[in-house]
């Protein structure tokens, strides 16, 4: 029932292995990166930009176009809040689409 305390060649022996599995994971994301250069961050802040313009510019045309059928043709339903809607959910797909894909060069 007594555990005993770890020697010290133990204790280093455990270090030694924990050292080691950290040493294996880092080389292993070094030598990913090397291999894929896509994966940087330039890459993923280009990302972020493509998402953003992909959702803003479809929900800027359709509000440009909701306020334009409003002072056009006046109703009771206001049309620069349905197709703002609309080009925030096309702006979503498009983005979707774009983050699914992984980027515009691929």
């Amino acid at each position: 029932m007594d555990k005993t305390p770890p020697s010290s060649q133990e204790r280093r022996q455990v270090i030694k292995r924990r050292f080691t599995r950290q040493v294996v994971r880092k080389e292993a994301r070094r030598i990913k990166g090397i291999n894929d250069p896509d994966q940087t961050v330039w890459f993923g802040l280009g990302m972020f930009g493509v998402v953003g313009w992909s959702v803003a510019i479809p929900t800027l045309i359709g509000t440009a176009l909701g306020i334009w059928i409003d002072h056009t043709w006046p109703s009771q339903f206001s049309w620069t809040l349905m197709l703002l809607i609309g080009g925030v959910m096309v702006g979503c797909l498009n983005a979707w689409y774009w983050v699914r894909k992984g980027g515009i060069w691929k």
